[in-house]
């Protein structure tokens, strides 16, 4: 039986762009991008955890507005169920400390990337969602 992991992500926009992080080359499914985030801990919210993983990751603190997108996505490890958040910066710029890369990029720059699987739901949505924002 797969083990289900409970994992959160920061969709973080700037001027109508969003932030990206490549996982290092040694972590699970290196190289993949995806939203800043992790594992939510026993005793957190989802919110909780997304404060605290971006804070680790990439030394950012952030309000977290409204979850965006659920997925569920069947690795061969265990079932990560990813619920990616809308986001913004309270304080600091981001600095990579667990990733290898980083880029702010339009909705449609974003399929040019190799994203970790269970992030692309959340990607495909905001490429639908962007070309209509008003700012």
């Amino acid at each position: 039986m797969q083990k289900d992991i409970h994992v959160v992500g920061a969709i973080i926009q700037k001027n109508n762009k969003t932030l990206c992080v490549q996982r290092a080359d040694s972590a699970v499914n290196g190289t993949d991008w995806e939203f800043p985030g992790g594992k939510i801990e026993p005793g957190e919210t989802p919110e909780q955890a997304l404060i605290r993983e971006v804070q680790e990751e990439i030394g950012c603190v952030i309000t977290v507005n409204q979850a965006f997108d659920h997925t569920i996505y069947a690795y061969e490890f265990a079932n990560v169920h990813l619920t990616c958040f809308l986001c913004e910066l309270v304080t600091g710029e981001p600095t990579l400390h667990v990733h290898q890369a980083m880029k702010w990029l339009d909705a449609s720059e974003m399929p040019n990337l190799k994203w970790s699987p269970a992030n692309l739901p959340a990607v495909k949505k905001l490429q639908q969602k962007m070309p209509n924002r008003a700012d």
